[in-house]
């Protein structure tokens, strides 16, 4: 199966009125997969109930919540991995670099060798 995309105009950046602006693909959104339905495909396929494993997804957001709050890379085996990334000022020297500098966060993911795989063997189909 290929994934559908389709091609936008986006303005150029800082240009008033847009400029020229380039035409992009990107992804045709086919819905999405909530928390429970994605439950009720694992019980399909295992023997553990759907409290059990809404249960153990939940709290593994708490887990994980705390785990990346104390600094920690959250490996999640072949899922793949989440770390917290800061953007901040620059500054010349060192001590100037303060926690008011810190401008925001970001939860960095990176996919596990499954998904890596699934990303370079996809194919794709233009909608219009």
């Amino acid at each position: 199966m290929a994934v559908k995309y389709k091609v936008i105009k986006k303005a150029e950046p800082g240009v008033i009125g847009g400029g020229n602006g380039k035409y992009y693909a990107t992804p045709v959104v086919q819905g999405e997969r909530s928390l429970e339905q994605i439950t009720k495909s694992i019980e399909k396929i295992c023997t553990v109930s759907g409290a059990d494993i809404r249960a153990v997804l939940y709290s593994m957001v708490d887990v994980i919540t705390d785990d990346l709050a104390n600094g920690l890379i959250v490996r999640i085996g072949d899922l793949g991995s989440l770390r917290l990334s800061l953007s901040s000022e620059g500054f010349a020297k060192e001590k100037d670099v303060t926690a008011s500098a810190i401008k925001s966060s970001k939860i960095l993911f990176t996919p596990g060798p499954k998904l890596k795989e699934m990303q370079h063997t996809l194919k794709f189909e233009k909608v219009l």
